[in-house]
């Protein structure tokens, strides 16, 4: 018969008889959940028979208490009296009481395992140890081993992990699958960059411990441990194992590095790899050699962009029709905008048939028309210095001339210096210590910028030395580029005695330009460095030099880049509403862009608000967050945000989301994004608008050439696709562009963003063969937007022709014969009866659906040719074909190395930039001599 009250259980409890205070408990227990509030009455009585040590039951009691609580909604003193319960608590038992008690109680143990692992005195319950470990345990008895992986991994419980991996070794399958679970918890989720490393080097052991290890996965830990000796060691297994396409991907490899590890990695790597081929016998090691320096990537990138290059030209010279070139900023508009255009393409006839255009630029305008030049041609590392050489030091030109093109040779070998780095050295040391004079000046600004752009990464300490005499010179305009160079070259080094220096210079010199140089400086030295760089991001936030504030904030955009972590989050937020200056609470706003690049998605939300401040700096801050962390996304939700900023009512708010718009909205049609008409021709009537401030037009002429850069062949992609870690060069280039606010020339730096969008299939030998792949849905997705017709008008010119009096006679009376039928008049020829008018009929492409599908019929692609991100998952390659990846195709584009099936047959290859441009005399075809007579 059930119970309607919990009553007379708990009149039982005050008796002195334990056999009925155990009847007693028993009963409650029974009904506790249906009469909780009953037994909440007599909490205190259950509590103390808890406490009372004689009782054998005791921890009947503690459950009893525990149920309470829970229903009392007091989790954290339910918990406590769950784990005193002992085995009186059944973890498997199934019931939500149960469920959410575990879950809590694992949430505390996570929370005092991070605290023991950060050094910190704890004691952590053995009841609490025994609850984890036995959900834990009844995880892996129902094989959910990633669940298991990813509890332990965040309660920081390695061994677990290895455990769990090492019990799968018989399933190498199970084993790799296991791998790159924890592999990309570890690289996107896991706050301590320590306990990340922990993780990585004990993944490589099993790795490499495998009867066939992934060497893809492999090559992701190098470059998140960024360990050069580890990229030498997996070069050196694959050049031993007996796998006949090991030499193939070991190139792959080298192709995937270049794409997303830093110069110093790459450089170390190359080193060692040339104490190993002393002789250069080894072919194979001197090819790894050649495709670790970058140079057969930055062909073929190059390859890929003249040859597809489709830059509408009409849309540049509409803008410099529009904009008056004797007017500085707009004469750098263009300049900027064309740069855009043809980023990469080695396309610079429009400079070439716009001299006398190009002749209208003053002083640090023709330093920024001149650097354009290295834009333009960046990854062009054979012609580069040829093509520059008419503007160098040591040419008749300008010195912003000559500073311009120093500049523009460190943006052409960007994060691939090795062959111009000495040359660009040369003019720091020879007038690093002259520095202060203007002519002087111009040519070291141009210089550092170079040489910190070029050797990016490389962690040269005497490329460091040199910036540092030329920024003690104190000198405004060479010493922000020095101090900006230093931090290039020092990128994530987090080197202390850098710190040191560069934060006590920051705050002795009286110059604002030198201090923001040394404050953006200071964030690239900790770049990527997370908690560590938390000592100097607190010493900059609480200074009272806003400067160094604002640096503050930019420390904390690139510490945190991509980790989406709350207390950096929480941080940025407090200054961009707390912050007495405009300037620091526009840059904590534009912080968030960086932070929260992975979690893209998120960040339309948390700046919603924000975009509706009083204050013009946060509005501008929070357009550019959402142009950084959706850049390329063509995300709906943040162009909304973005879209009611464009008639802002201040003219650098409309600039900030113009520029915005189009760094979401790059690479889109009106397939695949219907909204993408409506900004392209807004940019159009801004930039011809006479009504429009003039930032705006900056913006507006800035916004045409990211939105079809490179040719429209190039997006901004902050993560790497092969490798899953985050775009170091695009977000530095992100970062560096921001600055445009203060300085003009760095707008150039949004170019170390751009990365093409293909797939270049590559035969072991490094050429590039003439072959199809296959594209599984609708091309119109993925077409060029339309290029911009050209006026009637504008080309036919119509010449008035002389008219006779008898002619305009005869029109007269035609004119009066058929005065009833002027409205026919306008019409060349009406549609029969039966034929439908043609703006009525739709195309098959206009009746498919707006969203992409997989088709089972594919059309082809040849290779080399643009594809774009979204496009990615549809891409196949036959399987019957004579060319297949080395490695399984998941989506990644970029240099794919290719196994060729019949290498013994002929096929076409196409020639690269290089070696179209390589002028070497052909060797001669050989020919036989016929005796003369002489020698007869």
């Amino acid at each position: 018969m059930a119970t309607s009250t919990a009553a007379p259980y708990l009149a039982l409890l005050g008796e002195q008889d334990s056999e009925l205070k155990k009847y007693a408990l028993q009963g409650i227990n029974g009904v506790v959940d249906e009469f909780w509030s009953e037994v909440a009455n007599d909490i205190l009585t259950i509590e103390e028979i808890y406490e009372d040590e004689s009782f054998t039951e005791r921890k009947l009691a503690a459950l009893i208490a525990s149920k309470v609580y829970y229903n009392l909604g007091d989790f954290e003193t339910s918990v406590k009296f769950a784990l005193v319960a002992g085995e009186e608590f059944n973890i498997n038992e199934d019931s939500q009481f149960v469920e959410t008690i575990t879950s809590k109680a694992i949430d505390q143990y996570i929370a005092l395992k991070r605290r023991e692992f950060e050094s910190e005195s704890v004691e952590i319950p053995q009841q609490l140890e025994n609850i984890f470990e036995a959900m834990l345990a009844k995880a892996t008895k129902a094989h959910d081993l990633k669940l298991v992986v990813g509890i332990a991994l965040d309660a920081y419980r390695l061994d677990i992990v290895e455990k769990v991996i090492n019990s799968e070794l018989s399933n190498e399958d199970s084993v790799l699958a296991l791998i790159g679970y924890a592999l990309n918890i570890a690289t996107s989720i896991i706050d301590s960059t320590t306990f990340r490393t922990q993780i990585l080097n004990s993944l490589v052991k099993i790795l490499t411990g495998l009867k066939s290890p992934d060497f893809f996965i492999v090559s992701k830990i190098i470059v998140n441990l960024n360990d050069d000796k580890l990229a030498t060691h997996l070069f050196t297994n694959l050049l031993e194992s007996k796998d006949t396409n090991s030499r193939l991907i070991a190139y792959q490899v080298a192709f995937d590095l270049v794409n997303s590890a830093s110069q110093e990695l790459l450089d170390k790597a190359i080193v060692a790899l040339e104490k190993f081929n002393k002789d250069g016998e080894d072919i194979v090691i001197s090819k790894i050699t050649k495709i670790l320096s970058g140079i057969p990537t930055c062909d073929f990138d190059i390859t890929f962009l003249h040859k597809n290059n489709n830059t509408d030209i009409q849309i540049l010279n509409k803008a410099k029709e529009s904009l008056d070139g004797r007017n500085s900023i707009f004469h750098s508009a263009i300049t900027f905008e064309n740069a855009f255009l043809h980023a990469g393409t080695t396309d610079d006839s429009w400079i070439r048939s716009n001299l006398e255009w190009l002749g209208k630029a003053t002083n640090w305008s023709k330093f920024s028309a001149t650097a354009a030049l290295g834009v333009i041609h960046k990854g062009n590392l054979s012609l580069g210095r040829k093509i520059l050489q008419p503007y160098l030091p040591g040419s008749s030109g300008s010195n912003f001339t000559k500073g311009g093109s120093l500049y523009a040779l460190g943006l052409i070998f960007a994060g691939h210096g090795r062959e111009t780095i000495e040359y660009l050295r040369k003019h720091i040391v020879e007038n690093g210590s002259s520095a202060g004079t203007e002519d002087v000046d111009l040519l070291l600004h141009g210089a550092a910028l170079g040489v910190g752009v070029a050797g990016m990464g490389s962690g040269n300490e005497e490329i460091y030395e040199e910036l540092k005499v030329v920024l003690y010179s104190d000198s405004a305009t060479s010493g922000e580029a020095a101090a900006m160079g230093m931090g290039l070259v020092m990128l994530g080094s987090g080197n202390e005695a850098a710190q040191e220096d560069m934060l006590a210079y920051a705050e002795e010199t009286q110059h604002e330009n030198i201090i923001r140089g040394l404050a953006v400086g200071l964030a690239l030295l900790n770049y990527g460095r997370e908690e560590k760089a938390d000592d100097i991001i607190n010493k900059l936030l609480e200074h009272q030099d806003p400067i160094l504030r604002f640096g503050g904030a930019y420390n904390i955009a690139l510490a945190y880049a991509g980790t989406g972590n709350n207390k950096a989050i929480k941080k940025l937020l407090h200054v961009a509403v707390s912050d007495s200056n405009d300037n620091v609470r526009r840059a904590s706003v534009i912080a968030l862009g960086f932070v929260l690049i992975r979690d893209y998605q998120t960040v339309p939300r948390i700046v919603e608000l924000l975009s509706e401040s009083h204050n013009p700096h946060v509005r501008y801050g929070t357009a550019m967050a959402l142009g950084i962390s959706c850049a390329g996304r063509g995300l709906p939700q943040a162009v909304e945000v973005l879209m009611p900023l464009t008639k802002d009512p201040v003219d650098f708010v409309r600039q900030g989301a113009l520029i915005a718009l189009a760094m979401i909205l790059i690479q889109q049609n009106e397939k695949s994004y219907p909204k993408v008409k409506e900004v392209r021709e807004l940019y159009a009537s801004m930039v011809g608008s006479k009504t429009q401030d003039a930032l705006a037009k900056f913006g507006a002429a800035l916004s045409q050439g990211i939105i079809d850069a490179g040719g429209r062949n190039v997006t901004i992609q902050l993560e790497n696709s092969a490798t899953g870690t985050l775009n170091t060069k695009a977000i530095v280039g992100l970062a560096v562009f921001t600055q445009f606010w203060y300085w003009f020339p760095y707008t150039h730096f949004l170019s170390l963003a751009f990365t093409p969008t293909s797939i270049i299939g590559v035969r072991e030998d490094l050429k590039i063969p003439e072959f199809e792949i296959q594209c599984h849905a609708k091309n119109y997705f993925f077409d060029y937007p339309p290029k911009i017709k050209e006026e009637k008008g504008l080309v036919y010119e119509k010449v008035e022709s002389a008219v006779l009096s008898t002619t305009a006679k005869a029109k007269a009376r035609a004119k009066k014969s058929n005065k009833d039928k002027d409205d026919e008049m306008d019409i060349d020829e009406k549609p029969k009866a039966d034929e439908k008018p043609k703006e009525e009929e739709k195309t098959e492409e206009e009746e498919e659906d707006t969203t992409i599908k997989y088709c089972k019929t594919p059309y082809k692609l040849n290779n080399a040719t643009r594809v774009l991100p979204t496009q990615l998952k549809y891409i196949s390659f036959s399987k019957d074909a004579r060319f297949v990846p080395v490695r399984k195709f998941r989506g990644n584009g970029g240099v794919v190395v290719l196994v060729d099936r019949t290498p013994e047959e002929p096929v076409k290859v196409i020639k690269t930039v290089r070696q179209l441009n390589n002028k070497d005399a052909p060797l001669p075809k050989p020919f036989k001599l016929e005796p003369t007579e002489a020698d007869e």
